[in-house]
């Protein structure tokens, strides 16, 4: 069993910067593939950020490149989303979310999307305003 914990959300005015994590814990000891997905209220969840098991492969939504960016600290069992330039339309619900497996660095937006995930996190909430 894996549990997955965010932190860090909350509420910042456009052009500010937040960053959240979240605490992996449980039996990791195989491989696996994370993601960050975010739902806006009315919309659909998207990942907006993927790494790959091998720690150093990322892939981000178009909506998001260049201003977030996806790491993981394995002494701290934790992942991070660094987010600049924040926008009013990057307002939402955060998740992290696993899966089991590697991809060879290619695990990326679409496969996070359209695979399922095994475990999620809660959430937290990201409030961005104008």
């Amino acid at each position: 069993q894996v549990q997955l914990v965010e932190s860090g959300g909350g509420s910042v005015q456009a052009g500010g910067s937040m960053r959240l994590s979240c605490v992996v814990s449980g039996y990791t000891y195989s491989s696996y593939c994370m993601a960050w997905f975010r739902q806006a209220p009315g919309k659909e969840r998207e990942a907006v950020a993927t790494i790959d098991s091998d720690d150093t492969s990322t892939t981000y939504a178009d909506s998001v490149k260049g201003r977030f960016t996806i790491s993981k600290d394995n002494d701290k069992n934790t992942l991070y989303l660094q987010m600049n330039g924040l926008k009013p339309e990057d307002t939402a619900m955060y998740h992290c979310a696993l899966r089991w497996g590697g991809y060879g660095g290619s695990w990326n937006i679409d496969r996070a999307n359209g695979y399922g995930m095994d475990y999620w996190g809660k959430g937290t909430l990201v409030t961005i305003s104008s």
